[in-house]
Formats: C-alpha cells, sequence, structure tokens
C-alpha cells in the first residue's frame, strides 16, 4: 500500500487550484449517485484541478490542459472531493474520457483524500486502445465522508488534452464478481494426445487422498483406469489437484473422457490428424493477416475483405508513407507484410522474430531426425501462391520479407542501410474497423539498431533458404543483410523511445547484444565467413545462460542464435558446446515441468505471468523440442509434446487457448477486424489463431474491472477489449506454427 498512499498525497499537495466544492450528498439509500455534476452541466464546480492543469467545459465535458514535462501520474490531476463512501457497500464507477493526442494511460482512483491517502479502488486506461467509455464495480473497504474520485493525467513529456464527461459513481448496486465457468473440474488436452506420446491430466478437488479414475471410450466403455496422485496447492492457480496419468493406453480413437472425482472432462481423441490440422492452420493464420492484398473467401471461407492500406479512399495507404515529422524527408513504399496483431500497425522487431521462427519450422524439416518437408510442399496452404513450385510455407513468409526489405533505409539518406523501427497510424483507432476503411495517416517511425539487426537476421536466414527457388530473391536478401550489419556496427545504440507509444506499439529495448549475436549467427551459417563465426564466438551471449523462465520473444532474441547454431549444419568451433547448452536450456525447462501440477515448462518468479504468455510456454517447448533433434532422447520429445496440454485445455480455466480447437476455445481475442463480439457481420478469428493467454499485469481496463488479485493462470478473459490477456500477434502464432508442426512430426 506505500505506493498507492504516497501518490495520493503527492496529489493532494497540489490542490491549490482547486475549484469550489459543494456539499457532500447522503449515502444509504439503494443507487445513489454519489458524484455531483459528472455531466458538467453546471459547469467545473465541485470539481478541482492540481494548480498546474486549466480546466473548463467544452461542448459539454470537462476538457484540462496537461502540461508536459511531469514524471508520475499524480503531478497533474482532476478530482472531486468528500464523496461519501459505505463499508460493505457495492459501487459502480463510470466515466467517458479521451484524450488528444490519444493513447495516455490515466490513473483513475476513488480513495481518501486525506492522511493516509489510502486508494480504495483504481484502473489505469489507455485511453482510445480500446474505446473510451468505462465501467467498474467494486465494494468500498471502510466507512468515510472524505472520499475521493481523481484522475491522475501526469507522467507525459509533452503537453496534451484530457476530456472527461459522465462521470458517476453510483452506490448500492449489486455486485458484479467475476466467475469464470471453468467447466469440469477434471482437465484435459481437449484436442488429442498421440498415441506414443505422453498423456495427462489434471483434477481439481478437496481431496488429499488418491482417488479412482476411468478412461472412456465414445460409447462409455471403460478402456483404462488407475489412480490420481496428489499433487498438493498448484501455486499458479491457487487450487489443490491431482495428476492422471495414462500414457499406458495408446489405442487411437475419437470422443475420449475421463472421469475422476464425481466430474467427466471434455471429450479428447488419441490420435495425430488433429496436430496435421493445426500446423496447417496456425501457418495460414498469416494469410489473413497480409496488408496490401485482398483476402479471397475461396482461400479462406468467412474471411473475404477488401486490401488494406492500398491508397484507396478512406485509406491513405501504405505505398507512400513519410516519416514522422523531423526524422526524415524521403517516403518509402512499405505496403505489404503482416498486420503485427489486433491493430493495423507492422512492427520490424516482431516481423523479424515471428520470420526466424517460421524459417525455422521450414529448416527443422530439412535436418531433424523426424522432420518431413514434404507437409511443406507446394499447394499445402492454398493461398495465392500456391502452384508456384515454391513450397507454401516460404510463399507466405516471403510477403513478410518484401515488406521488411522495404523499410531499410535508402542509400544516400542519413543512416542508411538501417531499418525503420515501425509503421503505423498515426494515431489509435477503434474497433471495429476493418483495414481497408482505417482512413488514419500513415507513418514511418526512426530507424532502430535494434530493427536493423532484425533485418539482418531474418534476410541472412532466408537467403539460405530461398537460394534453391529463387536465387535471384536470395542473393537480394543476403545483400540487404550485409548492408544492415554494417550499419547496425556504425550506429550501435539507437534505440527505439519508450514513449514512442501513440497510434502503435513501442517497442522499445536497450539491450541489444542478443540481437547483434543473431544477426552474426545467421550472417554466419549462410556465408561461413570468418568475420561473423569471430563475432558469435567473442560475444559475451555466447557462453551466457539465456534460456530463462520466460523464455524467449522479439526482445530476447538469443535463443533464436543458439538454436539455429545448434541445430543447422556448420563448421562452428565448438558447436559441441553449443548443443550442450540447449540441452542443458532444456533439462530446466523439463524439471519445471515435470514439477508443475499442470505439467507444462513455465514457471515465472512469483507466478507472474507475462503479456504473451501462452507463447512464451511454446517457446520453452520449442528448446525441449531442439534437445531431442539434438540428442534424440525420448524424454526431451515427451515434454514438448506434453507442453501442447496447457495451450489446448489442460489449464485451470479449462480453456483452450487456440481458436477452433478443443470443445472451450478462445474466440474473442482483440481484433479490429475479427470483431463478431462487437459487429455481428464480422468473423471471429480464424481457427488455429493463439490468444496471448493470462498476464498478470492486466492492463486493459477489462481485465482491470474482472480480474483484480487475480493469481496467474486466472489472469485471463475471453473479450475482445481485454488487449492485455487475449490479443492475437504474428510471433505468438509463430511459436504455435513450430510447435504443432513438432507434434505432427511426433504422430
Amino acid at each position: 500500500m506505500k505506493r498507492r498512499r504516497t501518490a495520493l498525497l503527492s496529489l493532494t499537495a497540489l490542490l491549490a487550484g482547486a475549484l469550489t466544492a459543494l456539499p457532500a450528498a447522503q449515502a444509504g439509500a439503494e443507487e445513489v449517485e454519489q458524484v455531483r455534476n459528472g455531466t458538467f452541466d453546471s459547469g467545473t464546480a465541485p470539481w478541482w484541478t492540481s494548480a498546474n492543469v486549466t480546466a473548463g467545459v467544452t461542448e459539454g465535458r470537462l476538457c484540462a490542459d496537461v502540461p508536459g514535462g511531469t514524471t508520475n501520474r499524480w503531478d497533474a490531476a482532476v478530482g472531486q472531493n468528500d464523496i461519501p463512501l459505505v463499508k460493505g457497500e457495492s459501487y459502480r464507477f463510470s466515466f467517458y474520457a479521451d484524450g488528444t493526442p490519444a493513447d495516455h494511460v490515466v490513473r483513475a482512483v476513488v480513495g481518501l483524500s486525506v492522511d493516509p491517502y489510502d486508494a480504495y479502488y483504481e484502473v489505469s486506461p489507455q485511453l482510445s486502445v480500446s474505446g473510451n467509455r468505462y465501467s467498474y464495480t467494486f465494494t468500498s473497504p471502510v466507512d468515510t465522508a472524505q472520499g475521493q474520485v481523481a484522475f491522475q493525467v501526469g507522467g507525459s513529456a509533452d503537453p496534451w488534452r484530457f476530456c472527461l464527461d459522465d462521470v458517476s459513481l453510483l452506490g448500492g448496486v449489486t455486485p458484479e464478481p467475476y466467475e469464470p465457468d471453468t467447466g469440469p473440474r477434471v482437465r484435459v488436452n481437449q484436442v488429442g494426445y498421440l498415441p506414443s506420446g505422453p498423456k495427462n491430466a489434471t483434477v481439481v478437488t478437496d481431496a488429499t487422498s488418491p482417488l479412482p479414475w476411468k478412461l472412456k471410450n465414445a460409447d462409455g466403455a471403460v478402456a483404462a483406469r488407475g489412480w490420481t496422485v496428489p499433487r498438493g496447492t498448484d501455486a499458479s492457480s491457487g487450487q489443490n489437484v491431482h495428476s492422471i496419468d495414462f500414457g499406458g493406453f495408446r489405442t487411437r480413437g475419437k470422443g475420449f473422457t475421463l472421469v475422476a472425482d464425481g466430474e467427466i472432462s471434455r471429450p479428447f481423441d488419441i490420435g495425430s490428424d488433429a496436430y496435421e490440422r493445426l500446423s496447417v492452420d496456425a501457418a495460414k493464420f498469416y494469410y489473413t493477416q497480409r496488408s496490401g492484398l485482398a483476402i479471397r473467401d475461396d482461400l479462406r471461407p468467412g474471411y473475404a475483405r477488401p486490401a488494406g492500406h492500398v491508397g484507396v479512399a478512406p485509406n491513405q495507404g501504405d505505398t507512400d508513407v513519410p516519416c514522422q515529422p523531423g526524422v526524415c524527408d524521403y517516403r518509402l513504399d512499405v505496403s505489404g507484410g503482416w498486420y503485427d496483431a489486433g491493430d493495423h500497425g507492422k512492427y520490424v522487431v516482431n516481423g523479424g522474430i515471428s520470420v526466424w521462427e517460421l524459417l525455422s519450422t521450414y529448416e527443422r524439416a530439412l535436418h531433424a531426425r523426424t522432420g518431413q518437408p514434404e507437409k511443406f510442399r507446394d499447394g499445402s496452404l492454398a493461398i495465392p501462391e500456391s502452384g508456384n513450385k515454391v513450397p507454401d510455407l516460404l510463399d507466405e513468409v516471403r510477403w513478410e520479407l518484401d515488406f521488411l526489405l522495404k523499410m531499410q533505409v535508402p542509400d544516400g539518406q542519413p543512416l542508411a542501410g538501417m531499418a525503420h523501427h515501425k509503421i503505423h497510424d498515426e494515431n489509435w483507432t477503434g474497433l471495429p474497423l476493418l483495414p481497408s476503411d482505417d482512413p488514419q495517416k500513415r507513418e514511418l517511425h526512426p530507424p532502430t539498431t535494434a530493427a536493423t539487426l532484425n533485418l539482418a537476421a531474418a534476410a541472412a536466414q532466408a537467403a539460405r533458404l530461398y537460394k534453391p527457388y529463387d536465387p535471384g530473391f536470395a542473393a537480394t536478401a543476403l545483400a540487404a543483410a550485409r548492408k544492415a550489419w554494417a550499419a547496425a556496427q556504425a550506429h550501435p545504440d539507437v534505440y527505439a523511445s519508450e514513449s514512442d507509444g501513440i497510434g502503435g506499439g513501442a517497442y522499445p529495448d536497450r539491450n541489444i547484444d542478443d540481437e547483434f549475436y543473431w544477426a552474426a549467427a545467421e550472417l554466419y551459417l549462410t556465408t561461413g565467413e570468418k568475420r561473423f563465426a569471430d563475432h558469435v564466438l567473442n560475444s559475451p551471449v555466447h557462453t551466457a545462460d539465456i534460456f530463462g523462465p520466460t523464455g524467449f520473444d522479439w526482445a530476447r532474441t538469443a535463443a533464436a542464435a543458439r538454436l539455429d547454431l545448434a541445430t543447422v549444419p556448420s563448421r562452428l568451433p565448438g558447436r559441441d558446446k553449443v548443443r550442450q547448452s540447449v540441452v542443458k536450456g532444456a533439462d530446466r525447462y523439463l524439471a519445471t515441468l515435470k514439477a508443475h501440477p499442470y505439467g507444462m515448462p513455465y514457471a515465472p518468479d512469483g507466478n507472474l505471468y507475462d503479456w504473451g504468455s501462452s507463447h512464451q510456454v511454446l517457446n520453452n517447448a520449442v528448446v525441449l523440442a531442439g534437445a531431442y533433434d539434438i540428442t534424440g532422447g525420448t524424454k526431451y520429445r515427451d515434454g514438448a509434446v506434453q507442453s501442447m496440454d496447457y495451450i489446448l485445455g489442460r489449464n485451470a480455466l479449462n480453456i483452450s487457448y487456440v481458436t477452433g480447437y478443443g470443445d472451450v476455445t478462445a474466440q474473442n481475442q482483440h481484433s479490429r477486424w475479427y470483431a463478431r463480439q462487437l459487429d455481428p457481420q464480422l468473423p471471429n478469428p480464424p481457427a488455429g489463431s493463439l490468444s496471448g493467454g493470462p498476464n498478470s499485469s492486466i492492463q486493459d481496463p477489462v481485465a482491470q474491472s474482472k480480474l483484480q488479485g487475480c493469481v496467474g493462470q486466472f489472469c485471463y478473459i475471453d473479450d475482445i477489449q481485454s488487449w492485455s490477456t487475449n490479443e492475437i500477434t504474428i510471433n505468438w502464432n509463430a511459436a504455435l506454427t513450430w510447435m504443432a508442426s513438432f507434434v505432427a512430426d511426433q504422430g
């Protein structure tokens, strides 16, 4: 509580500019409004502002001019005092808020206006990212006549305008606790288990002694039986759980169920067919993410839409895009590529790791003991390029690679050879919005060293894999990679601004030793040149312990280099030690999986699940799979395969995080065009779309209103507005594509 009290104390000290207050309203009756003049029909009284904020009524709203250069949220504020609160009574706190420019985070607080300045309820919505109307329900922990509603708007480097309307604190409302429907207490992989693979389930129960279980086939006949193993309290969910191991049953079939403690699991199959389908659907996710191309209904039924960002009104298009003011004086054609996530932005640093993991999926098929490259044959994905005698996965990735190459700064310009960090709308757009209907101005953001090294790594990897099919493109990609490498060496510390988050994500990263290591590794594996090998061998990252509990992602790319150095044939000195380091990392993840009551290789410190935790689980499984490819050890194969159980339903919420795979699946992921929850004329995400999954930080308003105090696995809600727990992204689906392909290969 110390941080909250300090914040409110700092806020109260700023009330020199407070506006005249009115007498407090009385509480106690049902549904009594506690806020006075929340619609600002009577001017600004009794609202106050901090001394550095000027406010007035504009078009029926209170609009405040917020200064730039403040450090903390509470350094600038608008609020109302003398609000009565009744202990144990439930309140609905609601308001409208927007900002110019958009995207500012506002801390909205109901708390105490005097010492010790406690906060009783608070949320921090990011304006305009998921709408401008907010509503939350909470229960007051105290009786007081000295309550306060405050909107803390400081912390911005630049001045901005904050507008507020329809502020309400309605007392006496019916509490609205969020209780997710978790279904039967027997939790299984709802998609299926491999006949010769591990088969495990989790039972949520109060029992402390072993319980009998039965495996039933689709006809209800008992196919196997045994006893559960008590595991105690699972720290990631707070549940008392038992485990079931039915790996000895190897008969294929559909519609199996597990019965234990009076509960019947959701149905599942034993076989590999579902993983064959998933490996295709997860890869075909990218077709409907394409920018600059009309999506055909015959290739993805139900997902046809016009081309986005091609300069057809109302689009301003990506074919002739200027830089942000003051960044450059040229314009680039940066059309094509994949929309990064649920918005219309395109980011080089997230594109790079996505390209790597998809190309790694293909490259594994060429070299691994169970690899099956024929699965990626021409025509396997049924995309527009099918029929050109190139593997379809390479065709799909080419759509993004061509965009990445366009993001390179042209010759003759300052920072030539570097890559622009990203391109997206000038301001955030609302939901729903088809890409073709986006009216915003598009802007190139400054080049960065991280983006440049992503381009170098992705283009170098592409050069070796596309050479058999398109030598000209392979040569172009390698030349771009070399140019990017040289530019990054000349400008090794050009970083993305953490505050550059208006209209799109900032993607900041100030530790880029791993990107240098990754780019050098890919350039070495493609060219065999000593200078790149020397950089790899001399990098401190080369011998560092890089396989941490939260895995790898766009900002932690060393694992991409290490895995390729270990599995792609080369003559790198000391390669055996590289391979041993992957196996050592896999041993750690395997130990985590065995110790985890839900059987997954992911246990972040304090069970604080990270943004995109579902793909971090999968990326840790990729390391396990890599260890299997290196050693042939069955324990690594089984650990990687078992990791899919959590993603596909064996979790505390009993939900599959992959749309269309399982009885109960994520289907309302945050997206502007897969937005059926908001517009019945639009579709849900296509089958094979991975949700980000539990995120302990719950940054969005919906998650903050429903999930306060959540533990680990419960920090998730399948709602389109919950962008912090339920978004889709190209790098998350890349991890799913890799692992679905691996599991299918084991069938």
